[in-house]
């Protein structure tokens, strides 16, 4: 069944997988980078684009941070 590994992921189950919300997931999708694919209204993930873009700091940029420095 190496094809149910590289199914798309339904938001739901993108969040379940990494453990944050929705909201979170909807304010990455607005960045550029995020690998999200729009398929009709739903948005579809698939899990090894996510891995690699959050691997690769994609989840962590410096907006997300307050801004402490001024």
């Amino acid at each position: 069944m190496p094809d149910s590994e590289n199914r798309w992921l339904s938001i739901h189950e993108i969040c379940k997988h990494l453990g944050v919300s929705k909201d979170t997931v909807y304010k990455w999708i607005g960045r550029p980078g995020m690998p999200a694919h729009r398929m009709g209204r739903l948005w579809k993930f698939k899990q090894d684009e996510v891995d690699a873009w959050v691997r690769s700091g994609g989840a962590a940029e410096k907006s997300d941070k307050p801004d402490t420095e001024q």
